[in-house]
């Protein structure tokens, strides 16, 4: 990089579906599970009340592997009217725990990236999810060391992102964060007043879904995150 935005110290990251691969496993999982249940209904209604049982949980369980295990179960009680067998509620749980334990896949340009930004930058991941499973996840990409801090969080919103880049940077507006969500990662960090970098993934849960921010000064958008390099040297 031939040089670096004055006024930008540091950078947030978001995790799942921007440094290593997420939501394909949930994918994955819901196929199976909607297998599981075939003789139960019609797969598009199955995969609609798993998504609206995900969504009543969250302010129960929060986001992550163990809450989706949970609205599979919910889901699967629901559907037999309480006579599911118990060896299909084991085939549930052992999906989740599957989902546990699978390896990492790092996306393309992660560490390279993240390499050249080290030591130019404040980096900062900042997650949401159970802390057990994104903890396991980083230690397993091996991309710890590259981080200044972690935030692993509950939710992302302005505050979220006022809070964190007030107590690991010089505030938001010296701020950049960079994620695949626009409802989670770019709207509330522009909101909070730092850029918004979007790096779209194939697949996104549809709650993340929410209109791209456009028309905001401080929004950028690359395909993938070995064009960060270059669009932080063309920055004011």
């Amino acid at each position: 990089m031939s040089s670096r935005t004055p006024s930008l110290t540091a950078i947030g990251f978001d995790a799942d579906d921007t440094l290593w691969q997420n939501e394909q496993f949930y994918r994955l999982t819901e196929q199976r599970f909607l297998d599981l249940l075939a003789e139960h209904g019609d797969r598009e209604d199955i995969a609609r009340r798993l998504n609206e049982a995900e969504r009543r949980n969250l302010k129960l369980y929060g986001f992550g592997i163990k809450g989706f295990t949970l609205s599979m179960v919910e889901t699967a009680i629901e559907l037999t009217e309480g006579q599911i067998p118990a060896t299909a509620i084991s085939e549930i749980l052992a999906a989740g725990r599957d989902m546990l334990v699978h390896p990492v896949e790092t996306l393309p340009h992660v560490r390279e990236t993240l390499e050249q930004l080290s030591g130019q930058y404040r980096l900062i991941l900042i997650t949401k999810g159970d802390l057990f499973d994104q903890e396991r996840k980083l230690a397993a990409s091996g991309l710890g060391e590259l981080f200044n801090a972690v935030e692993i969080v509950s939710d992302k919103n302005a505050s979220t992102y006022q809070r964190i880049f007030t107590r690991h940077a010089d505030g938001p507006a010296h701020s950049m964060m960079v994620g695949n969500s626009l409802k989670s990662d770019i709207v509330p960090a522009i909101e909070a007043g730092s850029w918004g970098v979007y790096v779209p993934h194939d697949l996104t849960w549809s709650f993340e879904h929410v209109e791209a921010p456009v028309g905001a000064p401080r929004f950028r958008e690359v395909p993938h995150l070995g064009e960060l390099l270059s669009l932080l040297s063309k920055l004011d």
